[in-house]
């Protein structure tokens, strides 16, 4: 129960006096004997003792029409139709009639009036004290001074469509009847002086419950809208009653005789006297020629205050109409009740510092979110600056999402508020509106406030719970020294680089961190290795190797971080990981070894720094065992045949190592056998170089000459290898004998006996080739001279054919048929099918053209070299001119005759030669 007295007054209406419209200062003139009123459809309807019905619009153009010929003692406008529903009398006596008139339509003028009936419950004659009609049209109640109610079912505006019973008889006077829809049920609340009632109208023989065995007087008793659930409120002189169809509700102590109770947009009106008296002594709410002093208070029953409260001399009647209620008195006087707006409202009681019911009075009001938050910030504020810390954080929390939060945190930097804005921060999170700068603070809080539980609540939350930066948190939790939530936190929310930064940075977990990162998805365990290697490898070096290998070869994840789509096989780049084992080169054979052995096909920087790393092994061990052990294992590697396409860099590690077997098989595979005779020269291994030549001459034949210039420059008797090499040079006839001399003048111990068996061996061959040049000539000459003769006897002298056979197809003759001088006869078509030229004869022409084409080579060159000569001494540059023939191919192969080689004529020689002149010759045309 709810104490009047405790509820706060305020004067959320303005009060003001009816005045005519064009005429300030002049009150609305009303009719006098005004006896019932009521309001809707845009009008105040009044009846009077008359008979009269008076129509007030909002123009204040008052009309009126005769409705009855005595008086008016009911009216009830319905607020859904142009219907009016009245009670009043014709004639003296008891004998009240119920007229329906339809609004809308006229006759002669006045309001249709569609139905008449008398309003006697029976054949007793009895007061109508009250009338209510359903908004749907089909249920109209009267209630009696005998306590009788009749109910018209059907439709109200027609005689025909309708029945009329008796809903009760009773003792007590009615005095408030309403109509209540939820739904498809109708109920009927009946209230006399001593009990409420309620009938289910929508359920057969209309079952009755007594609600109460406490009544009201007359016009004490309302319906409250669905804000209050469609009540039936009855206001008793004591205390106001609200029930429901079943049940009593809520009451509240409002003291004083009631007069006049109504329901208004979330109010309720009620208007009582100031003295008190019994309304049991007389049902119809006092005498009504009293004028005593009347009290009008407008209640909110959800928010608990009075909205406004005021003083009239004797209310006749309140009404709602056009947005605002209309207090009529019986002086005549028409007061209209404005309600200030919502802002107004709020702004007085902020005033007053009374945030609570201003948030109450939004809500009611349904003020949007933006309008509560500012109310929530006003109140936080005030109750900051009270110095209640507490209440004003939780007022702050209600702003969330509209007040930006800067503003509430600067508040509660204060160490001594820390405990405030921990609990603002955390609710911030809750609602996924907090940034990276907010989760730091707030870990921050928990860390001071050494929160520890706070703090593990906060970071095993779920996601779908709390919403921070996840990344901060662990940057934060760090700097507090919280290593072991930041690991946590890192390692639920897949941070890998941070769970392994803290573990080796901070932790010192360093076996821990390579379980980790074997746990992970190939391409973030790759990438933490290259980052972390190092140091993995220097404080668990063989772990590391190990987990290196499984790495590159055949990599699975342990514990399941990979997704189920993950490919059965895959590994990463061992090259990648050999700066790891920068001070582990123990490990780092280990693992190439591994590498070479298991997976052939590996990167050629993993064989490139096996090699290395070998070399290096072989150049500083002592024990000659151990060394020729790794001398085999290099040697091995450089036959594998991984190093062909780096031969060079392969060449240079083993000269950096001083590794002779080495380099002499890498000069052996990318054939540099000068560069292996070189060798062997610089070492003096004299048999070395006779035996490299005896290998390799036949491919590189000047590396006989190069021996021969190398030992004849030596001081030492090297008499037995320069025979072996003049024996060589003499067989393949590498060197003119000059050559041979001038070379070996150079050495200071070789006597003419090392050459005297080479000289005089060349100089027999010489000879007998000076011999054969000779027979030669002249077998030429004499052919020659037999020439001549045939050339000129086939001038001077006829030539006789005697040819019986054809030279083609060797068939006999037949005329016609073609003969040459050269002695060949053909037939003519075969001379005629075979034969290029009709002037030359088929059979010779190939053996002419070629002497042709070497006396044409002949002619060419000779005409080539007077040219070159003529324009060399012309020139002023005459490298110029040398360089231009240089280009044009004339010098390109330069060949020294000594000796002719073996199975070879001169005459062989000299058409090679001049064949060599002819290609030139073309070339350069």
């Amino acid at each position: 129960m709810a104490a009047y007295l405790q509820w706060r007054r305020f004067a959320f209406f303005d009060r003001e006096v009816k005045e005519l419209d064009g005429s300030p200062g002049q009150p609305l003139p009303l009719p006098p004997g005004i006896t019932v009123c009521d309001s809707g459809r845009g009008r105040l309807v009044f009846g009077d003792m008359q008979g009269y019905i008076w129509f007030l619009p909002r123009t204040c153009k008052l009309s009126n029409f005769q409705a009855y010929k005595l008086r008016v003692t009911h009216l009830y406008q319905l607020k859904q139709h142009s219907i009016l529903a009245s009670v009043g009398e014709d004639e003296e006596g008891i004998n009240p009639l119920v007229k329906v008139w339809n609004l809308e339509k006229h006759d002669s003028g006045n309001p249709l009036c569609t139905r008449i009936f008398p309003a006697i419950p029976g054949n007793k004659p009895t007061v109508v004290s009250c009338l209510t009609v359903h908004e749907n049209l089909n249920f109209m109640a009267i209630g009696f001074a005998d306590g009788s109610v009749v109910l018209t079912k059907g439709d109200i505006t027609r005689d025909r469509h309708s029945k009329t019973q008796i809903l009760q008889e009773g003792n007590y006077p009615v005095t408030g009847l309403a109509f209540r829809q939820s739904g498809k049920t109708t109920h009927l609340f009946v209230a006399t002086t001593e009990k409420i009632q309620c009938y289910t109208l929508s359920v057969k023989d209309y079952p009755e419950l007594e609600l109460d065995t406490r009544g009201c007087g007359l016009r004490c008793s309302t319906l409250s809208d669905p804000s209050q659930d469609l009540q039936f409120i009855v206001a008793g002189d004591e205390c106001v009653y609200l029930y429901q169809p079943d049940e009593r509700g809520p009451c509240f102590a409002f003291e004083g005789q009631k007069l006049i109770a109504h329901w208004y947009r979330g109010y309720l009106v009620i208007v009582s006297k100031d003295r008190k008296t019994s309304p049991k002594s007389e049902f119809a709410g006092g005498d009504p020629q009293n004028s005593d002093k009347h009290i009008l208070n407008i209640y909110d029953l959800g928010n608990k205050f009075i909205a406004y409260s005021a003083v009239f001399d004797d209310v006749v009647d309140v009404l709602a109409e056009w947005g605002c209620l209309h207090v009529l008195t019986r002086d005549g006087k028409l007061y209209e009740l404005q309600e200030k707006d919502t802002q107004t409202k709020l702004e007085m009681l902020f005033k007053k510092n009374l945030f609570e019911m201003a948030i109450n009075l939004a809500r009611s009001h349904h003020l949007d979110s933006d309008g509560l938050s500012e109310i929530f910030r006003q109140y936080g504020d005030h109750l900051y600056n009270k110095g209640n810390h507490d209440g004003a954080i939780q007022q702050y929390i209600r702003t969330i999402g509209k007040l930006e939060p800067s503003y509430v945190i600067r508040k509660f930097l204060d160490a001594q508020r820390i405990h405030n804005l921990t609990a603002y921060l955390q609710m911030l999170h809750l609602q996924s509106l907090a940034n990276a700068d907010h989760t730091t603070l707030l870990l921050n809080c928990y860390t001071k406030l050494k929160d520890i539980s706070k703090l593990e609540e906060f970071i095993k939350t779920s996601e779908s719970e709390v919403h921070f930066d996840v990344e901060t948190a662990i940057k934060v939790l760090r700097q507090a020294g919280c290593y072991s939530h930041a690991v946590y936190l890192a390692e639920k929310h897949a941070h890998h680089e941070w769970y392994l930064k803290i573990q080796l940075e901070d932790i010192k977990n360093y076996q821990e961190a390579l379980r980790y990162i074997g746990k992970l998805p190939l391409e973030q365990a790759e990438s933490n290795m290259k980052r972390y290697g190092k140091i993995l490898m220097h404080h668990g070096p063989n772990e590391t190797t190990e987990l290196l290998k499984v790495l590159c070869t055949d990599y699975r994840p342990v514990g399941g971080h990979e997704g189920s789509g993950a490919p059965e096989e895959s590994k990463a780049n061992p090259e990648e990981f050999i700066p790891i084992f920068a001070n582990n080169s123990r490990e780092l054979k280990a693992f190439l070894e591994h590498m070479s052995e298991v997976q052939p096909d590996s990167p050629q920087g993993v064989y490139d720094t096996l090699l290395e790393l070998r070399l290096q092994n072989w150049a500083h061990e002592k024990d000659p065992q151990v060394k020729e052990k790794l001398h085999n294992e290099a040697i091995s590697l450089l036959k594998s045949g991984r190093f062909k396409s780096v031969f060079d860099k392969a060449l240079v590690l083993c000269q950096m190592h001083n590794f002779k077997d080495g380099v002499l098989y890498l000069y052996e595979q990318g054939k540099l056998f000068q560069q292996i005779m070189h060798y062997h020269m610089q070492n003096e291994q004299y048999r070395k170089v006779v035996e490299v030549c005896e290998l390799y001459g036949d491919q590189e034949a000047c590396l006989w000459e190069q021996a021969l210039g190398y030992f004849a420059h030596k001081e030492e008797d090297c008499k037995e290898y320069i025979t072996a090499v003049l024996k060589h040079i003499e067989t393949k006839n590498l060197m003119p004998p000059l050559l041979v001399v001038q070379t070996l003048a150079h050495n200071s111990t070789a006597t003419l006996s090392v050459i005297k068996d080479y000289l005089v061996s060349k100089l027999q061959k010489q000879s007998h080739q000076i011999e054969q040049d000779e027979q030669r000539i002249q077998k030429y000459r004499e052919e020659t001279k037999r020439i001549r003769q045939e050339i000129e006897e086939l001038k001077t002298s006829p030539k006789i054919f005697q040819k019986t056979k054809c030279s083609i197809c060797t068939s006999a003759l037949e005329l016609p048929s073609v003969h040459f001088l050269c002695s060949h006869s053909f037939h003519q078509h075969c001379f005629e099918s075979y034969s290029e030229s009709g002037s030359e004869c088929p059979t010779c022409m190939p053996e002419n053209r070629k002497v042709m084409d070497m006396i044409r080579a002949q002619e060419q060159k000779r005409d080539l070299h007077d040219q070159f000569q003529h324009q060399l001494k012309c020139s002023n540059d005459s490298f110029s001119v040398v360089a231009d023939y240089f280009g044009r191919g004339v010098f390109n192969k330069l060949t020294l005759i000594t000796d002719l080689p073996p199975g070879k004529s001169a005459s062989a020689l000299e058409a090679g030669l001049q064949r060599e002149l002819l290609i030139h010759t073309k070339r350069n045309a």
